[in-house]
């Protein structure tokens, strides 16, 4: 089968689209024959080894799992011995960081737990989009930020994947929604209904006199405290992704920022899949569709993954995993 493999860590150059021995399931597993996958964080930090410390995660010196990618849709096509949730021609899709990586492939083995069945109505391409950033705003906005009807909200990095989501999300409760971000995507963000839209190369949203209830951060990149300026009394601020060293300030001062400030923030700690039925049910019923950018051929990830860490995709950029045998459009 063909995948991406990865050996060292650094540029779009060490990765390759070789040739490697298709998986055989374990017990527990399902292999699974992937129709499409998607680009995320996971894989631009896998690429680079950066930040250092998810080398503890990856492998010090260098990939220890060589093929990226942690979402997925495809057809289960061969249980192993014990895998019991599904039969084999069924559509699954998922986020399977919890259980490992390695969806940039044509085939993946995986523990049978980290999928769910997919949806009829909903395309292989649109079920590799949804998992990881829909979970992330998902559980954001609703787990952690207990979003309430009308609120003012404000998305930070809201051209990508979570921040599309989340305006969806947070539509649905007719909540006032500013989006940050910059270059082609204000545009799209436009289009897809903020209500306001900050290009943060020319205002600073931190400093313009607004307050929101309810901040989601996709990128983390100031301070805590500069975040604290715009939180209404009592407002709630999520991060979800970003720069390490802000989320790490974040969760250190968590409590007292509670205390003193009688504000909340809160780093979210992800739950793989959590909340799945609930975007399932919105799909399906037509008050949700993902913003795809692509689909693009296997061949290209290598450069898919700068391109993602260059911040110019809008939404989700979606990798279609092609086989020359491939009748199944489920």
């Amino acid at each position: 089968m063909k995948a991406i493999v990865i050996t060292k860590y650094g540029s779009p150059d060490n990765l390759q689209l070789n040739e490697v021995t298709k998986p055989t399931p374990k017990e527990n597993e399902v292999l699974i024959k992937i129709h499409a996958t998607a680009v995320n964080d996971y894989d631009w930090s896998m690429m680079r080894g950066e930040p250092f410390l998810y080398r503890l995660m990856f492998g010090l010196f260098k990939p220890k799992n060589q093929v990226p990618g942690m979402e997925l849709a495809g057809v289960v096509e061969a249980l192993g011995e014990n895998a019991n949730l599904f039969k084999i021609g069924d559509a699954v899709y998922g986020d399977i960081s919890e259980h490992g990586f390695g969806s940039f492939a044509e085939y993946i083995c995986i523990n049978e737990k980290a999928v769910v069945k997919k949806p009829k109505k909903m395309s292989f391409e649109e079920a590799a989009s949804i998992p990881h950033a829909a979970m992330l705003a998902w559980q954001g906005l609703h787990d952690i930020g207990k979003m309430r009807k009308g609120q003012k909200i404000l998305i930070n990095g809201a051209g990508g994947g979570v921040g599309t989501f989340g305006l969806q999300f947070a539509k649905l409760l007719d909540a006032e929604v500013t989006g940050v971000d910059t270059g082609d995507k204000l545009k799209m963000m436009k289009t897809l209904g903020f209500d306001h839209v900050i290009d943060y190369k020319k205002e600073e949203f931190t400093k313009n006199g607004q307050q929101y209830d309810l901040i989601l951060d996709a990128k983390t990149t100031r301070s805590t405290f500069d975040y604290l300026r715009v939180l209404s009394p009592g407002g709630t601020y999520v991060t979800v992704g970003g720069y390490l060293t802000r989320i790490l300030q974040t969760f250190i001062l968590r409590p007292w920022i509670s205390r003193f400030y009688k504000k909340n923030v809160y780093v979210l700690a992800l739950k793989a899949n959590k909340g799945l039925e609930n975007v399932n049910k919105l799909f399906e019923a037509g008050k949700i569709q993902p913003v795809i950018d692509g689909p693009y051929p296997l061949i290209e990830a290598p450069g898919l993954i700068q391109y993602f860490g260059e911040g110019k995709h809008l939404g989700k950029i979606i990798i279609k995993v092609d086989h020359e045998d491939d009748t199944n459009k489920n």
